[in-house]
């Protein structure tokens, strides 16, 4: 199994928050996908936002978070507001 931090976008700090929640491998968080990996972040740290979201997609896409499309820009953004306030 892959380390997440062998993934794009994956530093220390997200790397710790997501084995907290139980995602330990590169191949895990593929797996479940960055939506509902967002989201589980989201219920144990309230305070993570719409970057986070595109730095977990662009590690599923192997793409660095700045490079995603506008497209999947807007998707995630939509996802996000569903959890707002």
């Amino acid at each position: 199994m892959a380390e997440l931090s062998s993934l794009k976008n994956i530093g220390k700090e997200i790397e710790r928050k997501l084995k907290s929640i139980g995602i330990n491998s590169a191949e895990e968080l593929k797996e479940i996908g960055s939506k509902d990996t967002w989201f589980r972040l989201k219920l144990k740290y309230p305070e993570i936002c719409l970057v986070h979201l595109y730095t977990l997609e662009g590690a599923v896409s192997n793409i660095e978070y700045n490079q995603l499309s506008e497209e999947t820009k807007k998707d995630l953004k939509v996802f996000t507001d569903q959890w707002k306030d």
